[in-house]
């Protein structure tokens, strides 16, 4: 698969010539426009691999397009602009752009710049992952251990067996423990006493 490209720069020959590089090198350009509103629109509706933003666009200017990109993890992003000050360059770091290409640039410059910030935003969304899952896991395992302990208060079971109930009745339904827990936390859910006999 051709990594996508949406390329937003307000210079209708200089849009064309990065079109025409980046075809050149195999990227595939999905979408292209001259403002930075649209630009955001554009990577939202396309869903490219990367965002190459020029700073000085109408509508939103680069940086404050990279910010909304940035912010709900929709692409990596790499500013193409003029402008070399390292105010701007902290800006544009603190915007979440992942890249730096400034202008005249040439196709030396351009490809590896995408391809840095392509690998940096793919280790920055494995990392947030990784971060969702161990608080999911901690949550889980918080109800879980809410739940054995009303199950041995409640019904004077000890914790290996308050934690097999668990364990059973997620298996038999095909649910998530937590589910089944939370499930014994609300009292939709508890052992049947047993039938004296």
């Amino acid at each position: 698969m051709p990594t996508k490209v949406v390329v937003a720069e307000d210079e209708a020959i200089i849009r064309m010539d990065l079109r025409e590089l980046l075809q050149e090198e195999g990227y595939e350009v999905v979408g292209e426009c001259g403002r930075g509103d649209e630009a955001v629109r554009l990577v939202r509706e396309l869903r490219p691999d990367i965002a190459l933003l020029d700073i000085k666009m109408p509508g939103m200017d680069g940086i404050s397009a990279a910010r909304e990109i940035s912010a709900d993890r929709l692409a990596a992003v790499v500013l193409v602009t003029a402008f070399s000050q390292r105010e701007l360059i902290e800006e544009a770091g603190d915007a979440g752009v992942h890249g730096y290409v400034v202008k005249p640039f040439e196709r030396h410059d351009l490809v590896p710049a995408i391809e840095v910030a392509i690998s940096r935003f793919r280790a920055e969304s494995l990392l947030v992952e990784q971060v969702a899952s161990a608080e999911d896991r901690l949550d889980a395992r918080k109800v879980i251990d809410r739940a054995k302990g009303v199950l041995m208060d409640a019904h004077s079971l000890s914790e290996s067996d308050a934690y097999a109930f668990i364990q059973k009745a997620a298996m038999k339904d095909r649910r998530q423990m937590r589910d089944v827990a939370q499930e014994v936390l609300d009292g939709a859910l508890a052992p049947t006493p047993p039938t004296s006999g």
